[in-house]
């Protein structure tokens, strides 16, 4: 037996969107996870709805606990609160595999499908989302330090695409159309809009050419109208993907018709939960490139359906982070493993700064690639300075 005890909760009040799990077991053992967006109301979720029925389950049924936790009878098929409650405990259950086997979570999975995976920087700030609070770059906005790349690629990038370049970076992803949304709720973006858009990606095509693949993300912020002109202005870039062009990206027929409609590589999505939405998606010939975040779909559990979907469909595979540190650690596991991996998406902003005060091990990148970790489980734990800092809200149920 592995038997689950206890699960403690902690989260940050200058990161409120943010919470970790730990799972402790009978047998000694402690499994981590962690979900992203209305922590609080996750808190809530975790301590007073799932935990009297996870306690003295037998952690090793992981695929039964997630069956129970993912059907709630409100709240599923989505990556509402309850679903991303879910989503921390798979991947803390998860980690407790790993462990207890004794391997890395992609070997428990089945072993990897490549000895590394490609990354690419998605040109977020250093606090980017984490503080409940929406950063749109505006031409009067200072940058907080070298990796402030939301502000360089606004202002200059072309010299953003060098610097990556220099490091061993191979791609990049920016939202410079994300600041025209607002001003019709995204249903209407005029001509200069869409050549001010475009100017950063031009930009980067003018400074290195075609040594750098470009993702353009919309962030779900654009009706049919406006999201097409933006597709079909951003095929003369060569960009790799448009990332959820519609705001809402369970809309089957809404993506299948841009999809027809442009020639532009459409990517989906980060936002859906659970195995319906992708698989109604990826039969309506709606997406060309499947995304999934693990703290919001269910976890590795539900995520490595997702991957088997993809690979179905014959569809290539790119795990989200941009979010904290162990999604991005389970993401790399998570794109180690799936045939159709192409990409595991990293933020140098973070994984240079504050990633590093919270978890012990981070992914290790060379030459544009992250190694595949060593450690058993996730390969990362919360650090001890962490845990011990004023003000962190700690929570724990027996």
């Amino acid at each position: 037996m592995s038997t689950i005890r206890s699960l403690r909760t902690y989260r940050l009040p200058d990161r409120p969107s943010l919470i970790w799990l730990e799972l402790a077991t009978d047998d000694g053992l402690v499994g981590l996870g962690e979900t992203f967006r209305g922590a609080a109301t996750v808190d809530t979720c975790l301590h007073e709805e799932l935990a009297p029925w996870l306690l003295g389950r037998d952690a090793r049924h992981i695929e039964g606990i997630s069956r129970h936790l993912l059907t709630p009878y409100v709240g599923y098929n989505s990556s509402g609160a309850e679903v991303r409650a879910a989503s921390a405990v798979d991947i803390a259950l998860w980690d407790l595999a790993g462990q207890r086997q004794g391997v890395p979570i992609y070997q428990a999975l089945g072993g990897g499908a490549r000895p590394t995976i490609p990354v690419y920087n998605t040109c977020a700030g250093y606090a980017f989302n984490t503080n409940g609070k929406r950063r749109d770059i505006g031409a009067t906005d200072q940058s907080d330090g070298p990796y402030d790349d939301q502000v360089a690629f606004m202002r200059d990038a072309g010299t953003l695409a060098k610097s990556l370049l220099a490091e061993g970076y191979k791609a990049m992803k920016i939202w410079p159309f994300d600041i025209y949304a607002p001003a019709s709720q995204g249903h209407l973006i005029s001509l200069p809009d869409l050549e001010k858009g475009l100017e950063p990606f031009r930009r980067i095509r003018e400074a290195v050419g075609n040594q750098i693949e470009v993702m353009c993300e919309l962030h779900s912020l654009f009706g049919g109208h406006s999201a097409l002109r933006i597709c079909q202005a951003l095929e003369d870039y060569d960009v790799f993907w448009v990332e959820d062009p519609l705001n809402k990206m369970d809309d089957v027929a809404g993506l299948a018709d841009l999809r027809r409609r442009t020639r532009v590589q459409i990517c989906g999505s980060e936002t859906l939960g659970g195995l319906r939405p992708f698989r109604d998606l990826l039969a309506g010939d709606a997406l060309d490139v499947v995304m999934l975040d693990l703290a919001w779909c269910g976890g590795f559990t539900e995520g490595r359906k997702i991957a088997a979907l993809a690979q179905a469909y014959n569809r290539p595979l790119a795990p989200h982070d941009c979010t904290g540190p162990v999604t991005l650690m389970a993401g790399l596991h998570m794109a180690l493993h799936a045939p159709t991996a192409i990409y595991q998406e990293v933020v140098r902003a973070t994984l240079a700064t504050w990633y590093r005060d919270i978890v012990t091990q981070l992914p290790v990148i060379e030459g544009g690639e992250a190694q595949p970790p060593v450690a058993a489980g996730l390969g990362t734990k919360l650090q001890d300075s962490f845990k011990q800092q004023p003000g962190l809200i700690v929570r724990e149920t027996r």
